[in-house]
């Protein structure tokens, strides 16, 4: 297998799926896979017809993080402002949902913090083990799960390095759905779906709103909220939206 098929990147209707594609290293992340998920997500925010993403692991894992063996010979699988994977800094504009099986261990839970919605095999285990390898958790681990989860909670997996399995990654909110295993991509897959559905510039002002709100003060939340959501009051879409809701029919969404 060639460095161009560490990740694999196929369109399914409205969907870009992104798998990584390292089965038998249990999906740990190259240079080569990081910068062809950067052009994944470069793809994914550029064509209009693409409205979400799901990213995912071939096999039975997700993502090990980096492969210390490359590690140990000098490769880094991060790119300048994008972070490791190619997206950790960098998440694309619209919406992205990670489906886990397996593993997801070092960059590759950082991979699933970066995505805006989680679907887990009930097997699963999400982790950051950096500590045990004298290391740490810099590509948002160390950032993204103490906004994510409680802070006591966040410093028990960032300090001791053991992994929290799916069922209560759930219970916490750190994933949406627990489903069987082998399911999760068909689960991320009909999520993605019913997002698609969805008005395109509504879904953009709703990620891009949640995205930025917390690093606003409570005085200017309001006037800023405004600058995302004026315009798609005063879309087409909105008014789209009014007309398919009164005559009863499935909306036609233009984007504008």
């Amino acid at each position: 297998m060639s460095a161009a098929d560490d990740v694999l990147v196929e369109e399914r209707g409205r969907v870009l799926v992104v798998t990584i594609n390292r089965p038998k290293q249990k999906n740990a992340m190259t240079l080569a896979g990081s910068e062809i998920i950067a052009e994944a997500v470069d793809r994914l925010d550029g064509e209009a017809s693409l409205a979400a993403a799901v990213l995912t692991g071939a096999g039975d894992d997700f993502c090990a993080g980096m492969d210390l063996k490359r590690f140990a010979a000098g490769e880094r699988p991060a790119l300048p402002g994008r972070g490791f994977g190619g997206m950790v800094q960098a998440p694309p504009s619209k919406p992205i949902i990670a489906a886990v099986e397996g593993w997801a261990l070092g960059g590759g839970f950082e991979l699933v913090l970066a995505c805006d919605l989680v679907v887990a095999g009930e097997s699963a285990r999400l982790g950051v083990p950096e500590v045990k390898r004298g290391l740490v958790a810099r590509g948002g681990g160390m950032i993204r799960l103490p906004q994510r989860l409680p802070r006591a909670v966040a410093l028990e997996l960032l300090l001791t390095g053991d992994p929290i399995d799916a069922v209560r990654a759930e219970r916490l909110g750190l994933v949406n759905r627990v489903v069987a295993d082998g399911g999760a991509l068909g689960a991320a897959l009909e999520l993605a779906g019913r997002i698609a559905d969805n008005a395109p510039l509504a879904v953009a002002c709703a990620k891009a709103v949640a995205d930025a709100a917390p690093e606003w003060t409570q005085d200017e939340a309001w006037e800023r909220q405004a600058a995302f959501s004026d315009p798609v009051f005063a879309s087409e879409d909105a008014r789209e939206g009014a007309r398919a809701f009164s005559e009863r029919r499935v909306p036609v969404w233009l984007g504008r």
